[in-house]
């Protein structure tokens, strides 16, 4: 990628004419755009990151950096320090969620999310084909893990003593997640820690106990940060059969009321909610430009995001941000939003 946002927006280097009304989308409402202030990048003022996370329901964090970045897109004021402190306070937890991909979760919202996105699948398989043998591994990795504090992978293997090596101890650590033993601590020097519940939240993660109450709430919770939505769409962001996504969402009564949308335009990282909440991508990205925003193996580049359409992708190495615009954008479009990135930056933790 070409651009260096120390000395001109790329998008301006790159060609870019300038702004006119027929490049960007008047501020009505368009029925079949994904709802930008239902996702929060209109940047409602104020909110912390707790509140961003409850908002939304939960924010794929896979990518820790990547994770960062979404709030930025969602808040003009916070800087990854305030994130690291809301997780180092317990009130956003990260742990495995919707799709059995790892979220951050707000704390409070922990019992129903855990009730309805816990996975077991295949971990017992995969344990066998990690060579984890232990006749009881769930007692293994829970009393590894109690009373030590966040532990990385290599700090695991250690008190293992050979029981377990590299993705059978995630495979552990999966396993007691799913019981509610085990969730996801801060990182250290880069890499993942992992913790045993009590230790980290005060007590294991107890799962709400009545079905229909989590569904309901699922649906609520996601409709609001989704809209316009279906229950296939449901489905695939949570990771239900369809049958229940469709029971869901009968419980969540009526259709959150249309906003107005006005222009927006915002980097997004890669796994951004905006991209991955929905079945489909083809509303906010034209299939010809789909290869370069998914190359392959597994990659999803971060994408610049023009009044609800994905118009190009960008990446950020140090102070240097680099756009690729797929045709030309409106000379200055970016400026503000690649000022943002360096705000945000500006005082990594």
């Amino acid at each position: 990628m070409a651009g260096d946002s120390t000395r001109r927006p790329a998008a301006a280097a790159s060609g870019a004419a300038p702004h006119s009304p027929a490049q960007t989308s008047p501020p009505t409402m368009i029925p079949a755009m994904r709802s930008i202030e239902a996702q929060l990048l209109h940047r409602p003022s104020g909110l912390t990151a707790g509140e961003i996370v409850h908002r939304l329901g939960a924010m794929q964090a896979q990518d820790v950096p990547a994770a960062l970045l979404a709030f930025r897109a969602r808040s003009a004021t916070l800087t990854p320090a305030d994130v690291e402190a809301a997780w180092h306070a317990r009130e956003i937890v990260r742990t495995w969620g919707p799709r059995g991909t790892l979220h951050f979760t707000h704390a409070g919202d922990l019992p129903w999310i855990h009730a309805l996105t816990r996975r077991d699948t295949n971990i017992l398989r995969r344990l066998r084909e990690e060579g984890v043998t232990a006749g009881d591994p769930l007692g293994l990795i829970a009393r590894t893990l109690e009373g030590q504090g966040p532990l990385t992978k290599a700090d695991l293997e250690d008190r293992l003593a050979g029981r377990a090596h590299g993705q059978g101890i995630v495979a552990l650590v999966a396993l007691a997640a799913y019981h509610g033993l085990a969730v996801l601590g801060p990182l250290r020097a880069g890499k993942p820690t992992y913790v045993h519940a009590a230790d980290w939240l005060g007590a294991p993660i107890v799962p709400e106990p009545d079905r229909e109450r989590a569904l309901k709430e699922l649906a609520v919770r996601y409709r609001r940060a989704h809209h316009p939505a279906t229950p296939e769409d449901l489905a695939a962001w949570s990771g239900l059969p369809l049958g229940q996504a469709r029971t869901a969402w009968r419980l969540s009564g009526d259709e959150p009321p249309p906003a107005r949308e006005g222009p927006v335009t915002r980097l997004l990282p890669a796994f951004d909610e905006f991209l991955m909440g929905w079945r489909s991508r083809d509303p906010i990205l034209d299939p010809e430009y789909a290869k370069q925003v998914f190359p392959g193996g597994g990659m999803l580049r971060p994408v610049v995001l023009v009044d609800g359409v994905i118009r190009g992708v960008w990446g950020r190495t140090g102070a240097r941000v680099s756009v690729r615009p797929f045709e030309q954008l409106p000379d200055g479009l970016l400026d503000d939003e690649l000022g943002d990135v360096r705000r945000f930056f500006a005082r990594e933790p």
